[in-house]
């Protein structure tokens, strides 16, 4: 009994804590739970559940709620089909909203039949090991290395390696979610507006016969570009031109015509195009390995 008698009133108090403890958190639900509006769910389930983040967003959830709230139109989903967004503009009651398409674009024209390699690399075929092992054999430092890290980051089928060993990104089927640039140890990829018409496809920041010596069509900095454009439209840093978008370049596609290299292009309806004193290259095959 006296065991008993010591164990009831433990068992007793331990009941009651519970009770205690299971109301105060009954409570708690109550008083901090957030009514979430159902309309999320239908959004969500209207798009394509990529959770790329090409809309800004880090997922499908995430932008969905915004559209709810107001924060963000369809649009910015350019994964998803113009119908599909319309779908959600309509269920919404709200405007879809106007998104200028997004694309990546690679800094970098030097394929096998231009740019020289130093050695033959034969490692791991990826860019990054590559890098990480001696750069891979490109003379040019900066040049894309043509491994395809990028097309196989690419899960919309945006890029295929071409048959100079660089990747060529199809404007129709990007959708800006920025796998390649991440992908890219050298970091050739920008995501750039359609719009931007006037591009720099180069990143070596080599000059002069240097530049030259690693790839027909580097920019060899002569600045020619700088000179006949608008002021404050193109600068000279670190021997290549960059472009102030700011600006409007549009009025100004005749600064690409001096170029000799054609490293500074004009992109039009998914065609480069380059100035008139730009290097004219008819070579369809590499150019051999280490040699000058």
């Amino acid at each position: 009994m006296d065991v008993l008698t010591q164990v009831t009133p433990a068992v007793v108090f331990m009941l009651a804590l519970g009770v205690v403890l299971a109301v105060v958190i009954a409570a708690a639900v109550r008083k901090l739970h957030v009514h979430e509006d159902p309309r999320i769910d239908e959004v969500e389930e209207m798009l394509p559940h990529a959770n790329c983040g090409a809309c800004g967003y880090p997922g499908c959830r995430p932008f969905a709620e915004a559209i709810v709230k107001g924060e963000a139109p369809p649009s910015k989903c350019t994964v998803n089909s113009a119908e599909g967004n319309a779908e959600i503009a309509e269920y919404m009651g709200v405007s879809l909203g106007e998104q200028e398409k997004i694309v990546a674009r690679l800094a970098c024209q030097g394929g096998t039949h231009v740019a020289k390699m130093r050695a033959r690399y034969a490692g791991v075929s990826s860019c990054r090991a590559a890098v990480a092992t001696g750069g891979g054999g490109k003379a040019c430092a900066w040049g894309c290395l043509g491994l395809g890290d990028c097309e196989i980051a690419c899960t919309f089928d945006a890029i295929y390696m071409n048959e100079f060993g660089l990747p060529v990104v199809t404007e129709d089927k990007c959708v800006a979610c920025n796998d390649c640039v991440i992908a890219c140890p050298l970091d050739l990829f920008e995501m750039h507006p359609v719009s931007h018409k006037l591009w720099v496809a180069c990143k070596s920041l080599a000059e002069g016969d240097q530049a030259l010596a690693e790839c027909e069509v580097a920019c060899n900095a002569c600045a020619r570009c700088a000179l006949d454009a608008p002021e404050g439209l193109v600068r000279m840093e670190n021997n290549l031109p960059v472009v102030d978008y700011s600006k409007n370049h549009l009025a100004s596609p005749h600064i690409i015509e001096r170029c000799p290299t054609g490293a500074i292009v004009w992109l039009e309806n998914g065609k480069v195009i380059k100035g008139s004193a730009a290097k004219k290259i008819i070579r369809k095959t590499p150019l051999p390995v280490g040699v000058d």
